[in-house]
């Protein structure tokens, strides 16, 4: 019994001990063995940047196939970075510390135990966050785009039949394949768009997928196509491949289209696809997925596709197509002197859309001698051997192009036509015009606003159409800063006027050439334009006398090595595009174009590029994506250089000394996820990179894309922001999702004092933006916003501003007359988005009946984890709060996930 007691004794005297002595052991360890405290922190803090490092190439590469980001990645990133900046800070202040005298000999032992205790937190911290480095569900997710409606048909009477007959079979469980077919022009991709909408409005489907595939008449692209359509299905279903060759996209493509109903149109087909390479499986495979295909060749539907219907689209009557035509040209047509010339211009369109409307746009307007001279035209054109082309349409769109007023726009349409299948970005569009010397003696702002406007009348004459949305908006990187407002950021054309542009492009005096050899290449070329694909090109021939080129396009050959004397015999080349080739050394290669104006080496694997400097009459140079890793010295002397897009560029560097403010004729400068290693003002002549005031020497500067790490970095005066009309300006730690961006006037701050900003002439920029994002600021400014300083803003983000108590006062928010959108998120303190004057102190508000006009053009307003709110007035008292935590009036959403349950008055409206 005794000996029991005593055992049970011990043992809680032991653990009685065990609780005092272990923090006491600890608590000594802090006093004692501080340093080595504070070298377990700096392991730590290193080893969650190589965690963190190699989290962020994850991020980069999800980012650049355009996914998005997960949110609870962003959190750990920011923490992680949060935190080691803080455990560095502390770091470096006690190494400091410890090098004073009074300290070594002097040591204060309270000191000593708070920095001992302060490194064993942060430590804590850090291994805290490195273990929750763990995303099971992948650090991104891929965003299917929404469906394009398609509602902008004209739908005819003579085609219901057709479309009913198409809509049957598509609600037919044993039909999986339907082909629609028809010659050129009559119409064939309307009516399947029309037969999607229909769909849609039906729910037949869970989801639809477009592919216009007029590339298969090219044998050589097929394979590459299989690709196309395989990522296209994929970035519709939200599928992310795991496999890299088509062979097991296809697997994993199939194996995904078991389990949906998916509508499928391949449109414009001229050779067989094998589906089953796709991965789109047969009818007894799966549950409902169609296929919807086009072509001229009703053969080729029936036999080599195997399409279970076929359905002929045919001409339109007389009836059908004068009122297409009256539709388009307007009622003028009704004249009495021009009715009887309409009615027989509308008889040479013989029925087919196309150059119905084509024609009707090109005569709209126009005098009656304008008129009788088209039909005199139409009625002699010439007959054409374009394959599936017909004779009328042939003769209609060549007219058509032949009255467009203008040698520009002209230009410009057979540029369109020769390029390529498919999208083309008015951003490359414009490097390409600028570089052929459409637009000499404008300004580069003045050279795009003529591109937008050629682009419109091209498709005002129906012989341009927009382009599709890329959901890889402008790939590896490429700059959108310039057609931010423009209507569309690509441009197509309808395949039977591609067809017509690239004939007569093909002939003097333009001479457009698409090439896929080299083998039968004669010595001399007299072509002015040529276009080599090199897929199948395994070597270039050592020189190519092309005395008349002016662009020359590469394709396809990233390992094909060009000799150094490839170019001796293309004196007057003025646009040469490189894109995705390797080099080791551009030198002795390029130096034979003395008049090239436009060069460009996008996603090129690019070695010693000196010889750049050497091309003085460049005027765009394009870079974008390319592993350059420094700008070389020779650059400087590219002194008509207008144009320099280095976006993408994330292994860039250094950018030496005064190469930038050399570039005196410099316009726009893009570097967005790019160069970021701005050398600080006032340093010696002896730093190696570039700063930010050679800036400042820029006088004709209109367009920046750039990102710089912290305030300290920006120029005390002269600020280079005077003269910018388009701007997307990161001031601070950005991570690369935040690098986005919605209107051409862009200003995003992260973790910078604003205040300071203010005071170093940012203000002036302030009043042009009109989206701004501010994130982690600890206040909105030391003092009043200076007055109308956010007239132009159209959004605004706030998010992790914790030392906000409220956003605005009352004089500056009587500015905002242009805020359509507004963003608040995750600010622990703030009590008010609009507070009134006092010593900047929050004051209650009384509710005015005509709040409204503060915000008169707010149409989204976002409210998320504000715990502190108390009211947000000054907005209309008209609104009314739904259950779900949204207020809305006519076009204004208000979304409140996780609203404080401390508001008590939302529009001057009591809540309790």
């Amino acid at each position: 019994m005794a000996e029991s007691v005593i055992t049970i004794a011990t043992t809680i005297a032991e653990t009685i001990a065990g609780y005092l002595v272990a923090p006491i052991g600890r608590r000594l360890s802090y006093l004692f063995c501080s340093r080595s405290r504070m070298d377990d922190l700096n392991k730590k803090v290193q080893e969650l940047g190589l965690v963190r490092g190699d989290l962020q190439i994850t991020v980069d590469e999800a980012i650049r196939r355009g996914d998005k980001i997960r949110p609870i990645v962003k959190d750990w990133l920011t923490r992680a970075d949060k935190n080691t900046g803080e455990a560095k800070t502390f770091m470096e202040d006690e190494k400091k510390r410890t090098k004073s005298c009074f300290y070594v000999w002097c040591p204060n032992l309270k000191s000593r135990y708070q920095l001992g205790r302060e490194a064993d937190k942060k430590a804590q911290v850090i291994v805290e966050i490195q273990q929750h480095r763990n995303f099971p569900d992948g650090v991104s997710y891929r965003v299917p785009p929404r469906n394009v409606t398609f509602k902008n048909y004209e739908p005819f009477k003579s085609r219901a039949s057709t479309v009913n007959q198409v809509m049957v079979a598509l609600r037919d469980d044993e039909i999986d394949k339907i082909g629609v077919w028809g010659m050129a022009g009559v119409g064939k991709t309307t009516l399947v768009k029309q037969v999607a909408q229909l769909a849609e409005d039906e729910k037949l489907f869970t989801a639809r997928v477009y592919i216009d595939v007029s590339w298969t008449r090219d044998s050589e692209k097929l394979q590459e196509g299989i690709a196309k359509i395989q990522q296209k299905i994929a970035d519709m279903l939200g599928l992310e491949f795991q496999g890299k060759d088509e062979s097991t996209r296809a697997v994993e493509l199939k194996h995904r289209l078991q389990e949906e109903k998916i509508l499928i149109i391949l449109d414009d087909i001229w050779k067989l696809v094998c589906l089953e390479e796709v991965g789109i499986p047969s009818k007894d495979d799966q549950k409902g997925c169609k296929i919807v295909l086009t072509s001229r060749n009703e053969d080729l539907l029936r036999k080599d596709m195997g399409a279970r219907e076929c359905f002929r689209l045919q001409h339109l009557p007389k009836e059908e197509a004068w009122h297409l035509f009256k539709k388009t040209a307007g009622d003028s047509v009704e004249g009495d002197k021009l009715r009887p010339i309409a009615i027989e211009v509308v008889n040479e369109c013989e029925g087919l859309p196309i150059a119905i409307v084509t024609i009707a746009n090109a005569l709209k307007d126009e005098s009656v001698a304008e008129w009788e001279n088209a039909l005199d035209e139409l009625r002699s054109a010439a007959p054409t051997n374009i394959s599936g082309v017909d004779d009328k349409v042939y003769g209609c769109l060549k007219w058509s192009y032949n009255h467009l007023k203008g040698d520009e726009v002209k230009s410009l349409f057979l540029l369109c036509g020769w390029l390529s299948y498919g999208d083309i970005s008015m951003h490359q569009l414009l490097q390409y015009a600028m570089g052929l010397g459409l637009f000499d003696h404008k300004s580069l702002e003045q050279a795009r606003n003529k591109l937008v406007t050629l682009v419109r009348i091209l498709k005002a004459s129906s012989l341009l159409l927009d382009g599709e949305d890329h959901r890889d908006d402008f790939r590896g990187g490429a700059s959108r800063l310039l057609f931010m407002d423009a209507d569309n950021k690509y441009v197509r054309m309808h395949d039977v006027v591609r067809d017509v542009a690239r004939n007569i492009a093909s002939k003097d005096p333009h001479r457009f050439v698409v090439r896929e050899d080299v083998e039968e290449w004669s010595e001399t070329d007299g072509s002015k334009y040529i276009s080599l694909n090199c897929k199948d090109v395994h070597e270039l021939p050592h020189r190519l006398v092309c005395p008349k080129l002016q662009f020359f396009l590469l394709q396809n050959g990233p390992s094909l090595k060009i000799p150094h004397t490839f170019f001796e015999g293309m004196n007057l080349l003025k646009v040469l595009d490189l894109s995705e080739m390797h080099f080791t050394t551009l030198r002795s290669t390029l130096h034979s174009l003395p008049n090239l104006r436009t060069l460009r080496l996008d996603r090129c694997k690019l070695g010693d590029i000196a010889l750049i400097g050497e091309l003085k009459k460049l005027q765009v140079l394009s870079m974008v994506a390319s592993n350059i890793q420094q700008l070389p010295s020779e650059m400087g002397q590219l002194t008509n250089l207008r144009l320099l897009d280095l976006n993408d560029c994330k292994q860039l560097e250094v950018i030496p000394r005064n190469i930038l403010s050399s570039l005196s004729r410099l316009e726009c400068l893009c570097m967005k996820s790019s160069f970021t290693r701005w050398a600080a003002e006032g340093v010696s002549d002896g730093e190696s990179n570039a700063c930010l005031s050679e800036l400042n020497h820029l006088r004709h500067l209109t367009t920046i894309e750039i990102e710089v790490p912290t305030v300290k970095l920006l120029p005390k005066e002269d600020m280079f922001f005077e003269n910018l009309t388009r701007y997307a300006i990161f001031v601070g730690k950005l991570p690369p999702w935040e690098t986005n961006y919605k209107t051409s006037k862009t200003l995003k701050l992260r973790q910078v004092d604003i205040s300071s900003l203010l005071r170093d002439g940012i203000d002036k920029l302030l009043k042009k933006t009109e989206e701004l994002e501010l994130s982690e600021l600890e206040e909105v400014c030391r003092g009043p916003i200076p007055p109308r300083s956010l007239d132009n803003l159209k959004t605004l983000d706030v998010e992790e501003c914790h030392g906000f108590k409220f956003l605005f006062l009352l004089s500056t928010t009587r500015g905002l007359s242009q805020l359509e959108e507004m963003t608040i998120e995750n600010c622990n303190a703030m009590q008010q988005i609009i507070a009134c004057e006092g010593e900047f102190e929050i004051k209650e508000v009384d509710h005015v009946g005509t709040n409204l006009q503060l915000l008169p053009k707010l149409r989204f307003l976002k409210l998320n984890n504000l715990p502190e709110l108390m009211n947000f007035d000054y907005f209309s008292s008209d609104l009314e709060m739904t259950s779900q935590g949204m207020c809305s009036q006519g076009n204004l959403d208000v979304h409140m996930p996780f609203f404080s349950y401390q508001i008590h008055s939302i529009f001057g409206k009591s809540l309790i």
